[in-house]
């Protein structure tokens, strides 16, 4: 794990909106926002460089959309 300021407060960010999500999944039993929550809230800890964090949390964030938008 890095401790880049920039890295950290991504992490941070990152992990608070996948808490929310996993909250949301979790109250409304909703799979998607359930797994792309938890998601938000593991990778972090596993990536050294703010770039990949960023990519990979659109990613996920655009996957989960689209996942919603075919109605899941």
């Amino acid at each position: 794990m890095s401790f880049d300021p920039t890295v950290l407060f991504f992490g941070i960010v990152i992990g608070s909106i996948g808490l929310a999500l996993f909250v949301y999944g979790k109250k409304q039993a909703r799979a998607p926002q359930l797994a792309v929550g938890l998601a938000l809230m593991v990778f972090p800890c596993f990536t050294s460089e703010a770039r990949p964090l960023v990519v990979i949390a659109s990613l996920l964030l655009l996957a989960l959309w689209w996942m919603l938008r075919l109605g899941w």
